[in-house]
């Protein structure tokens, strides 16, 4: 059985936004040499997700695929977008003291609960079954990576793990 891990780096907006992370996938797969097994994408980052969706061809004047800014559309209304403090109970006065005292943080990149919250609903990782060499995703089926942190711009981080023959 073969076990091979790879991480890249994504430089993301201060905006939610998706990032079609399939030809990473693709070229990861490839590389291993495993012809059936499982490639797992994940990311660390708790305000971030992966997911399976279609590829929309229409995008906004950002960029964002339709059907991910629709996601997007419907998560605000289930989760509103965090805009001033006190509108969530994270972040508490805690929370904010020790990110400014201890990683240099501004208040203000505390504003990003929705994030957290979204994230946790659509999760932070997805397993992709590999069949002949190549991760079976159907017709329309590409891998995402989300950044639902709103507040600044960030690196962030995706790490593939594959596992088979």
């Amino acid at each position: 059985m073969v076990v091979q891990t790879h991480s890249f780096t994504l430089s993301t907006p201060a905006r939610q936004d998706f990032f079609d992370v399939t030809d990473e996938v693709v070229r990861f797969v490839q590389e291993s040499g495993v012809v059936e097994g499982i490639v797992h994408a994940f990311t660390p980052h708790t305000s971030c997700c992966v997911l399976i969706q279609e590829e929309s061809e229409d995008v906004t004047y950002y960029g964002t695929q339709l059907l991910l800014q629709d996601t997007l559309n419907v998560f605000a209304k289930i989760v509103p977008p965090a805009r001033h403090e006190g509108q969530y109970l994270h972040p508490g006065p805690i929370h904010i003291k020790n990110a400014a005292e201890l990683r240099g943080e501004h208040p203000s990149w505390g504003l990003n609960t929705d994030g957290h919250i979204v994230s946790s609903i659509i999760g932070r990782s997805e397993a992709v079954p590999v069949k002949d060499g190549a991760p079976v995703l159907g017709e329309f089926g590409r891998v995402y990576f989300g950044d639902l942190d709103a507040v600044r711009a960030r690196e962030r981080t995706v790490v593939l793990t594959i596992l088979g023959n």
